[in-house]
């Protein structure tokens, strides 16, 4: 059975900020209902540099399992302007193949990856194109664009896991790559299409990842 998506949005808390925000996840069976209802936001808890970060803490078990098909977390949107295009950084490139459903990046002549991911529904589908990586949030906050309301926790067994990277704007939404919950761990490790077009990965390999890239980086995606 296909899951129910929810179609999040990616936005800071305010319009005068002008500042581009990325995306939250969830952390609970609770959590994770609430998100099936209506779709979201995500604003991030703090800027990220380009600096690679200090990895965080080992992640612990799930305190629930899903029982249902979890929502999608992807697009996310911003109610803020989009910031000016980066540079593109020549001498790295981020791969995905729809088709394989993985991940690599290409950097100063080494491969990293090939890594598992979940992408877009066919209803939904991740976006094919030459793009570029446009931000980077550690902890993510998933915002109800219903409601307003943050939905889940921050962090690992948040919807968005502890890592974003986004990648392409669409009108409000953005899509992003980012981490996935221990409750969806499976949609990664099946490779599943159920996403609302974001990039699922494992909490490892986007950590990864997101210390080895640089805003302006390139991500082409090839069915």
């Amino acid at each position: 059975m296909r899951p129910t998506h929810s179609r999040p949005l990616l936005t800071p808390a305010g319009l005068a900020a002008g500042l581009f925000a990325g995306l939250a996840t969830l952390g609970s069976a609770g959590a994770l209902s609430a998100l099936a209802s209506g779709s979201g936001i995500i604003t991030p808890t703090a800027p990220i540099p380009s600096a690679p970060a200090t990895a965080p803490p080992a992640i612990g078990s799930p305190a629930a399992v899903l029982q249902a098909p979890p929502p999608a977390t992807a697009p996310a949107a911003a109610l803020d302007p989009a910031p000016p295009a980066a540079a593109p950084v020549s001498n790295s490139r981020i791969l995905l193949a729809l088709g394989k459903r993985e991940i690599r990046l290409e950097r100063n002549g080494k491969v990293y990856g090939p890594w598992p991911v979940a992408i877009g529904d066919p209803a939904t589908p991740t976006p094919v194109g030459t793009f570029n990586v446009i931000n980077k949030v550690i902890n993510p906050q998933y915002v109800s664009t219903k409601s307003g309301q943050k939905k889940g926790v921050i962090g690992p067994n948040g919807p968005l896991g502890d890592r974003w990277i986004g990648f392409n704007i669409k009108g409000l939404n953005q899509y992003g790559i980012h981490g996935t919950p221990n409750a969806w761990a499976w949609t990664v490790s099946s490779r599943a299409a159920v996403t609302n077009g974001c990039v699922r990965m494992f909490h490892e390999h986007v950590r990864e990842l997101f210390d080895k890239v640089d805003v302006g980086t390139p991500l082409v995606v090839v069915k």
